[in-house]
């Protein structure tokens, strides 16, 4: 599967709109920790575009999350790690690689980096930076469905928060007009 039908298969899925841009923030997060771990962007960046791909059919059954993306994906070439690191961004694997644990890093921190650029007055991606997302991490009311639990385990990756949040920041900034930020 290469990445046009992979978004094409979000889009007939994911009918909301905001589902569709946090699959992509996280395929773009996941491009640039695979370029940084100089692995396969491509195979990382369908991890991350794929990774929810059942959400809207499993919203209301968490345990079922990311097993039907499983199931929905068995008719396509789609390499087991793909596979494997959407189960365990949901616990149904083991986290075992960097790219499952990229991907299980990297899906809070996307949701968290938006809503601090929808907090600033000019709600763009460009007026985020480090300070005002150390600042806000530290809030727990704030954003608090991006659990900051989840996002500093980065550190498994080798990678130091401060740096992976820039790797993210930096990541979104290069889609935003595709986020609309």
């Amino acid at each position: 599967m290469n990445r046009d039908e992979a978004l094409a298969l979000i889009k007939e899925h994911l009918k909301a709109e905001n589902l569709v841009k946090h699959c992509l923030a996280v395929e773009a997060c996941m491009k640039a920790f695979a370029e940084k771990f100089g692995e396969d962007v491509d195979k990382w960046g369908l991890a991350g575009l794929l990774h929810d791909l059942d959400y809207q059919y499993t919203v209301n059954d968490p345990d079922n999350h990311t097993l039907k993306t499983a199931e929905m994906l068995t008719e396509y070439n789609i390499d087991e790690d793909i596979i494997h690191a959407i189960k365990a961004h949901n616990f149904k694997a083991p986290l075992d690689s960097k790219m499952d644990m990229a991907l299980y890093t990297v899906d809070p921190t996307t949701g968290f980096i938006i809503a601090c650029a929808l907090m600033h007055p000019s709600k763009k991606l460009e007026n985020v930076h480090l300070k005002r997302m150390k600042k806000r991490f530290k809030e727990k009311a704030f954003a608090k469905g991006a659990s900051r639990e989840q996002m500093k385990e980065c550190v498994k990756m080798g990678v130091e928060l401060d740096d992976f949040l820039v790797t993210c920041l930096t990541a979104l900034q290069k889609i935003a007009s595709e986020l609309g930020l």
